[in-house]
């Protein structure tokens, strides 16, 4: 099944805080191919990239006009000793230099804008598609969309600075070739040809150039998706014991990583030197077979010297006309990653209807995973406890409320204030209900924008939500939040999720196991605490914690993915003797 994406108020407000019910909830949508998101870069950035490119290609012209005004001016000036012919020749020379600097600074700042702006809309592209709250389907991971949403768009958008390099290669090689032809057709016909011929035979590489990329990127990818993971997980990771293991799992991804990477490097350092000796080699013999027509008294000492200044100039564009498919390797490979993101189908269809007033939950017969038929039922204002015997029960009921399963990956009906989920308006559902799962994510700010990232509580409300959770020292002795809480312990994250949860105030909460990493004291003052600010609000909490079953007004049990019991927590730790084993433990 594909990974679904759980995002910032994403999914039926998966653990985040309700939105704008008045947000354009349409997915957005891209090029589905590489090489449709490397078209549309160009297409987008016409003007920019139109006027850039001519202005590289001016400057190419006058790069390539130095040593021809050099040669001549010898010509003119040095050879019959001309003072004044040598002063307008230095003259010209000073001109020719201004317009060549003019026309790259001026062209390289309208290319910079366009590669920046391609740059920045790429990543919001790439950003929206990803925090859509409808979600996505795809087999990334987090690191790896985080990877594609910045190296990746930067690499496709570095296409507009490949274009007018190619475009001044050509004219420079051009311009180069026809000067040669009128000062010797031998001299000529041998840029005009031999060029083609070596860009010709190194593209041979090229195939194998772009697949040892595209193979580098995508395990460079994964290798930042298992980092991401293991950073997220270190205090679990810790707290099994399993620091070797999960070390040893990411040192053979980075080598996998690694090796992909040498070869990558050694294919693509093995081309540049093939590229750079066969256009040395054809300048240098040039410059050779000039010097020999110089001899002979085909060709004048001012043409000799314009002749190998041109000569020596053709190695860079040479150089870089067959260095460039390499780029455009890297780029399509990029946008092959890129155009995966923007063509990925949404998990939830796109509803329309309003729900009613009444904010009630009813899970009709559902199958997911290791459910089997759950039926559940939680009224308007009502306070409801599901202990499940299996954690992968749990798992299979969060996945579902919260929009990380699509409708056709489950079976049965799950309804909100009488409707099906899948068939409201999703900005609807996102405002009446809100999952808050077990791992939830803070990211990098301060308390406070964790609490209200909106900014739209008032202070008692604030603290009313704070207390409840038991979060007063965590909001009196931290000001700011590493990125996803890292240097908070998992009580302390557990209780600002929490606080966020409940200052929300949503119709409808659920929470699963929100309690988990708190003592046993401060589990009875958060569970004293949710069931007095939830008062008159409905609210869902799948957790085996005895405390905030003992509050609430009854209990479901879960077991082999159905419905086995129902009462009160009193009632079932009487009677029940598999519900005292597994939660009056």
């Amino acid at each position: 099944m594909a990974r679904m994406i759980d995002v910032w108020a994403g999914s039926y407000g998966a653990g985040r805080v309700p939105v704008n019910v008045e947000e354009d909830c349409a997915m957005p949508t891209g090029p589905t191919t590489g090489a449709g998101v490397l078209r549309r870069a160009l297409r987008r950035n016409t003007r920019r990239l139109g006027l850039g490119t001519l202005l590289i290609c001016a400057h190419q012209l006058c790069e390539a006009a130095v040593p021809i005004l050099i040669g001549v001016g010898i010509d003119r000036a040095v050879a019959p000793g001309d003072a004044v012919a040598l002063v307008v020749w230095v003259a010209a020379l000073g001109v020719l230099f201004t317009g060549l600097t003019m026309a790259y600074r001026f062209g390289a700042r309208q290319l910079m804008h366009a590669i920046a702006d391609e740059a920045y809309l790429l990543r919001d592209e790439l950003a929206a598609k990803i925090l859509h709250p409808r979600g996505i389907r795809t087999e990334l991971r987090a690191g790896e969309l985080l990877t594609v949403a910045s190296t990746d768009a930067d690499n496709v958008s570095y296409l507009l600075d490949y274009v007018p390099r190619i475009a001044g290669a050509l004219t420079a090689t051009v311009v180069s070739g026809v000067v040669l032809v009128a000062v010797d057709w031998r001299l000529g016909v041998a840029v005009l040809v031999g060029t083609p011929v070596v860009l010709a035979g190194l593209q041979l590489a090229a195939p194998r150039i772009a697949r040892r990329v595209e193979a580098q990127q995508e395990l460079a990818g994964r290798a930042a998706a298992l980092a991401t993971d293991l950073v997220t997980g270190i205090r679990p990771i810790k707290g099994i014991g399993a620091e070797r293991a999960a070390a040893r799992r990411y040192h053979l991804v980075s080598r996998a990583s690694l090796h992909a990477s040498l070869r990558a490097a050694r294919t693509q350092g093995t081309y540049l030197a093939a590229s750079a000796a066969a256009s040395g080699l054809l300048a240098c013999g040039v410059a050779v077979l000039a010097g020999w027509f110089a001899l002979t008294g085909r060709i004048s000492v001012g043409e000799l010297i314009a002749v190998i200044g041109l000569a020596q100039f053709l190695m860079e564009p040479l150089g870089l006309l067959a260095i460039i498919p390499s780029w455009v390797a890297e780029a399509r490979g990029s946008g092959e990653r890129v155009a995966l993101v923007l063509g990925a189908e949404p998990v939830l269809p796109a509803g329309t209807r309003e729900g009613t007033r009444k904010a009630t939950l009813t899970i009709e017969q559902l199958r997911h995973q290791s459910l089997d038929g759950l039926d559940l039922t939680v009224g308007d204002g009502e306070f409801v406890g599901v202990a499940v015997y299996r954690p992968g029960d749990a798992d299979a009921l969060m996945q579902v409320l919260a929009g990380r399963a699509a409708p056709g990956e489950y079976g049965g009906r799950v309804l909100l204030g009488g409707v099906a989920l899948p068939d409201l308006d999703l900005a609807h559902a996102r405002a009446t209900l809100l999952v808050e799962p077990h791992n939830t994510d803070l990211f990098a700010g301060t308390v406070a924008e964790n609490l209200d990232p909106g900014g739209r509580a008032d202070g008692d409300a604030v603290g009313a939500a704070v207390r409840a959770a038991a979060a007063d020292e965590v909001v009196g002795d931290h000001d700011a939040v590493d990125e996803r809480g890292a240097g908070l312990s998992g009580g302390q994250r557990q209780r600002l999720a929490l606080a966020r949860a409940l200052l929300a105030r949503p119709p409808v909460l659920v929470l699963h196991d929100p309690t988990t990493a708190v003592d046993a004291v401060t589990e009875q003052s958060i569970a004293r605490g949710v069931r007095a600010l939830r008062a008159g609000l409905t609210t869902l909490v799948v957790t085996s914690s005895p405390a905030l079953l003992s509050v609430a007004d009854r209990v479901v049990v879960v077991d082999a993915g159905r419905a086995s019991a129902e009462g009160t927590h009193e009632t079932l730790g009487a009677a029940d003797a598999t519900y005292r084993a597994a939660v009056l433990r």
